[in-house]
């Protein structure tokens, strides 16, 4: 999934671990932003620890699912030939092309790769690609922007963001309080992710009663 099909500079979660992770299997750290390999790791646990290896079928490309009302289940078919059938059928796509990124046309594109210009869409990004010293622009302030930039940053000559709308970014420690707390005070993962929710609970509520508060006055 995205964690494997994206490799480009800073490629990590944009919502916290301990929303985005499995209750069953909470996350085991105080870092609540976390980069791909780390989650890939997690994700790798928690199919081995769990058993789930031999109810997963990797490399299939499923190309058409149909529900078949006689016996009342989906069946799906796939670009190999094999075919599945199952009562409850997620989706889970997302909402970008797998097989080829959205690349919208640049007029000027032919005579900029001509010159020396490369052009890149993280989705398919290159191994190896070496920007060290050179003059980089990214089109685009979403959160693959947000995590390209900085670490492109660090070895570009010059990074530009090229973007529509800004968005609004407050610098804060990629470390939970309450799971750092709770994991020094020895609490067990189920602990430390129920005390976080919780508490995440309460900051969403004092966000909209301030809200409120807002568009009252």
């Amino acid at each position: 999934g995205t964690w494997d099909l994206f490799r480009y500079p800073g490629v990590r979660s944009d919502s916290d671990m301990f929303t985005f992770g499995y209750e069953h299997r909470p996350w085991p750290s105080a870092k609540p932003i976390a980069p791909a390999a780390e989650i890939r790791d997690y994700l790798g646990r928690t199919i081995d620890e769990g058993g789930f290896s031999d109810h997963i079928r990797y490399g299939q490309h499923v190309v058409r699912a149909e529900w078949s009302s006689p016996e009342a289940r989906w069946v799906l078919e796939c670009e190999n030939g094999a075919r599945y059938k199952c009562w409850f059928l997620f989706a889970c796509t997302g909402y970008y092309n797998y097989d080829r990124g959205y690349e919208p046309e640049f007029p000027g594109t032919e005579s900029f790769v001509a010159n020396g210009g490369c052009i890149v869409h993280p989705q398919r990004w290159p191994e190896g690609l070496d920007y060290t010293g050179k003059r980089v622009a990214i089109i685009g302030s979403g959160a693959t922007a947000i995590t390209l930039l900085p670490a492109m940053a660090e070895q570009a000559a010059h990074v530009t963001l090229v973007q529509r709308s800004p968005s609004y970014i407050v610098p804060a420690p990629n470390s939970d309080p309450v799971a750092a707390a709770a994991i020094k005070e020895g609490k067990s993962p189920e602990e430390v992710h129920r005390s976080v929710r919780e508490q995440k609970a309460k900051d969403l509520q004092n966000i909209e009663t301030y809200g409120a508060l807002m568009t009252a006055e």
